[in-house]
């Protein structure tokens, strides 16, 4: 009797694991895909980014930089950076490649370090070199830092310029004071220098206002700049007011002086404004065929709302949202990044092991959406 019944659990428990692997999840215009987990017990990956072969190049925040070779089941560690300090939301954190990778293989990291009494943040950039960082450059320098609101999202942008997110590091009042690089989006040339079109002069602010960046990427085909912002937590002003925003050159988008949906002359409202806080982190636009109906629509990980955030656009008129959908919703707990594979998979990443979550067994995890065929 007692063997039957240990049988019978065992029965019942692979069939749990077996139906959940084979989830079907369906969006509200009938879009049918499935989620695959690529690998596992990882530890905060923080930015994901595909090589011009196809490897997954991904950081974690505790100073880990990794690659999953296409074909490999395995990640192999390319560098684990000593200086890197992983306190509080600081680490390492953004990844991007040069628009001239494949030739050159210089990589860009972001990273909190430890600075006389207290932190701050950098972007380096290295050269991949037999999977390993060399002739390492400072790129940006001492950029604001503390346990919390770092920003640290880099990308080159279609001008070939680097941007760079910059939190307002819980000091408020430095995201209106434009002598400071905090609470900014910043955009420098490759090597750090300043670009002779940028709006204000001699220096690397882009646009100013800004609490907590974590995503930005570019509409396809209009070039518009889309970035997702950590809104006020609680000490700091009324929770929420979480944001999507169009950032143009040399705009105020307000924090501290507005936020949620306040208005004032001179200063932008956001595109998307989110209360209760979903906590919007690494976005991207997808660019692929794959599935067809998510053609330039943004996609950004939530890690508070522990979902997948889909915002359609109007295709005639970028800046208008025509619908958002609220995708895996507490299906996979806090989700970091999203970025499009080359093949047209989506891929993401949990952040489930960075404190303010119960992490599943085999957490930290990355993860691929693909079609139901």
């Amino acid at each position: 009797m007692r063997r039957r019944l240990v049988l019978s659990v065992l029965i019942c428990l692979t069939q749990t694991w077996s139906s959940a692997q084979e989830k079907v999840f369906t969006t509200e215009d009938g879009v049918q895909f499935k989620v695959e987990v690529v690998l596992s017990n990882l530890e905060i990956p923080w930015s994901l980014i595909f090589g011009p072969n196809g490897d997954l190049y991904f950081t974690e925040r505790p100073g880990r930089l990794q690659v999953l070779r296409v074909g490999s089941t395995q990640p192999t560690l390319i560098a684990h950076l000593d200086e890197v300090v992983h306190r509080g939301e600081g680490g390492l954190m953004g990844l991007a490649f040069h628009p001239d990778f494949s030739r050159d293989s210089l990589l860009y990291l972001s990273y909190t370090y430890r600075i006389r009494e207290g932190l701050a943040n950098r972007v380096m950039r290295y050269r991949l070199q037999n999977a390993k960082l060399t002739q390492q450059t400072v790129i940006v320098d001492e950029l604001p830092g503390a346990r919390f609101h770092n920003g640290c999202r880099i990308r080159f942008g279609p001008d070939g310029k680097l941007y760079i997110t910059t939190g307002e590091a819980t000091d408020r009042q430095i995201a209106q004071d434009l002598s400071s690089l905090g609470g900014k989006i910043l955009r420098v040339n490759e090597d750090g220098s300043i670009p002779m079109d940028n709006p204000f002069r001699n220096s690397a602010v882009f646009a100013y206002g800004v609490r907590n960046p974590q995503g930005i990427d570019w509409h396809p085909r209009s070039g518009l700049l889309f970035e997702t912002e950590h809104g006020p937590s609680g000490f700091d002003g009324p929770g929420g007011g979480d944001e999507v925003n169009i950032v143009e050159a040399g705009k105020n988008y307000g924090w501290p002086l507005i936020h949620h949906r306040q208005t004032r002359e001179g200063m932008v409202s956001p595109l998307l404004e989110y209360t209760p806080a979903v906590a919007p982190a690494g976005g991207s636009f997808y660019r692929g065929d794959l599935f067809p109906k998510f053609k330039e629509n943004y996609f950004f990980g939530a890690l508070r709302g522990q979902h997948i955030h889909r915002v359609i656009l109007d295709p005639k008129h970028p800046r208008k949202v025509v619908s958002t959908e609220r995708l895996l919703k507490r299906e996979f707990r806090r989700i970091r990044d999203v970025v499009e594979a080359p093949d047209g998979s989506i891929y993401f990443c949990t952040s489930n092991r960075d404190g303010r979550e119960r992490p599943f067994e085999d957490d930290d995890r990355i993860l691929r959406i693909v079609p139901v065929r």
